[in-house]
């Protein structure tokens, strides 16, 4: 038998839509419901949520922006950063949301590539100067505006783009289709187990994506209640705010559950069904202590930027810690090599059909690399994997150099590039070296006639990279590990650091 899943395609995605419509259907059928808790502020509720996105939107259309301009989103972790981005959506309009901890050198050859007509700033984020910016405080006002009519349209037009790294070393721009949203649909019980019933805490960000989608739209879709903590949020606070607000489902990267485990008592959670958690394999030994510390799992999902998330646990298929889970009803996955798809636990490439409503619509402006990514109809995520007989993937590690640090996908050679320009620096490496267990960093090796100074290191790379993107570790090395076409052996990197 050969790897592949495809066990009949999900209900096709109604046409008109709007994803934010979609999100916010919800809202007349329950409109005094509590939609969103950010924990230390006021609640919101479906009505005044769905009024304050259809505020924004003319808002942003008196602004002069029209249905398919884009919107560049520069914005903190407050809940001003879902309501600009439901805002954008729900006039027809294309969001960019980025990350905040983006400099200014990071984010203007964005601004370059996508020609926004508005820039949306928090004055704390970094951001070029600019006449497009519209600052925090107009933009909170526009939530009292009369309500904009949901721009609807083709499904299939863009919706939204979102950045990746990419081998190359430069930011790639995602460009997703409104149907986006339909595909997700999937991931309610093939994931979540989720329901109206139920109250998500998320222990991320508002401005991070797996927030946006995992702990705010997807929960508003079905009718349930979005709980956010306070920014700066110990991850070892979270145990009494989900026993608190009797929180039913928990949302976190494998670091905050690492973090939140350190502690020895953890208060009881009767309220807690399970956990999720995305970005990175969260590693056994975590799971193990998750289940005897709360007596609940944790059901993991593996994704992309190009495909949000395809491969899950679930309370309905759950799976050993070992493997990443079984793709969830309704996707076509197979694990590919150069002549197709693979036999039963075989090796292959983990693959996404053309055919399923969350793959991209392609990298902006970049048709060859978007075919690059191609093997006639399917996408190929780049990353190594088999499967078993009942469906399930193992994960077998990535067939490229891609670092992740704190579940975002980090390019070594974007690293690289930056701190090839730092005076006295021959040539750099970058590469993710584990220096215990299950905690990996970013760690860069560079040639120079003499080590140089960690601390004017760390401080360059702090004004020049996003916090995550910052090398933990600076290790100078006599040369650097070359293969014969010339280009650095990254993994020879690892296992220099790591062999000791």
């Amino acid at each position: 038998m050969l790897s592949i899943f495809d066990q009949g395609p999900p209900p096709p995605c109604p046409s008109p839509f709007n994803m934010a419509a979609h999100v916010l259907g919800k809202a007349q059928a329950v409109p005094e419901k509590v939609a969103l808790c950010v924990l230390g502020e006021k609640d919101w509720t479906y009505s005044a949520l769905e009024a304050a996105v259809l505020g924004t939107a003319t808002g942003l259309l008196s602004a002069g922006a029209v249905a398919g301009d884009r919107i560049l989103m520069r914005l903190g972790n407050t809940v001003d950063f879902p309501l600009a981005y439901l805002g954008a959506l729900a006039a027809g309009m294309v969001p960019v949301p980025t990350a905040s901890a983006l400099t200014e050198r990071e984010v203007a050859p964005m601004i370059a590539t996508l020609s926004p007509k508005l820039i949306l700033r928090d004055p704390s984020v970094a951001c070029p100067d600019d006449p497009r910016i519209i600052e925090l405080d107009p933009l909170r006002q526009m939530r009292s505006l009369p309500p904009a009519r949901y721009h609807m349209g083709d499904p299939e037009r863009a919706g939204y783009i979102i950045y990746t790294s990419g081998t190359s070393g430069k930011p790639r721009a995602v460009v997703h289709a409104h149907r986006a949203i339909w595909a997700r649909k999937m991931m309610h019980s093939g994931w979540y187990g989720l329901d109206s019933n139920d109250r998500m805490l998320h222990a991320g960000a508002f401005n991070w994506t797996y927030t946006l989608g995992t702990g705010l739209m997807d929960p508003w879709t079905v009718g349930a209640t979005a709980i956010i903590p306070a920014p700066n949020t110990a991850a070892t606070e979270l145990p009494k705010l989900i026993q608190e607000n009797n929180a039913t489902i928990f949302a976190a990267a494998p670091g905050v559950y690492r973090q939140l485990l350190q502690q020895t008592d953890i208060p009881p959670m009767p309220s807690l069904r399970h956990g999720l958690s995305a970005g990175e394999k969260l590693p056994p030994a975590i799971c193990a202590r998750w289940e005897e510390a709360t007596g609940t799992a944790v059901y993991e999902a593996y994704g992309m930027s190009e495909c949000s998330t395809f491969i899950s646990a679930s309370p309905d298929h759950p799976v050993s810690s070992t493997v990443l889970g079984r793709p969830q009803q309704g996707r076509h996955i197979a694990l590919l090599d150069h002549n197709g798809p693979v036999a039963l636990g075989q090796e292959g490439t983990i693959a996404v059909h053309r055919s399923d409503p969350g793959l991209m619509l392609a990298y902006l402006d970049a048709p060859e690399e978007t075919a690059a990514k191609m093997q006639g109809d399917w996408f190929l995520t780049g990353d190594q994997g088999s499967m078993d007989a009942d469906f399930q993937i193992t994960y077998l590690g990535r067939n490229d150099d891609m670092m992740n640090a704190g579940g975002f996908r980090v390019s070594p050679v974007e690293v690289e590039a930056c701190l090839a320009r730092f005076d006295g620096i021959t040539a750099v490496g970058a590469a993710e070296v584990m220096v215990k267990e299950d905690v990996s960093v970013i760690a860069a090796f560079y040639t120079a006639p003499s080590p140089l100074d960690e601390d004017a290191l760390r401080s360059y790379a702090s004004a020049n990279l996003a916090r995550y993107k910052q090398p933990r570790l600076f290790i100078h090395l006599p040369e650097l590990p070359m293969g014969a076409n010339g280009k650095i052996l990254r993994r020879s990197l690892r296992q220099h650091y790591e062999a000791p």
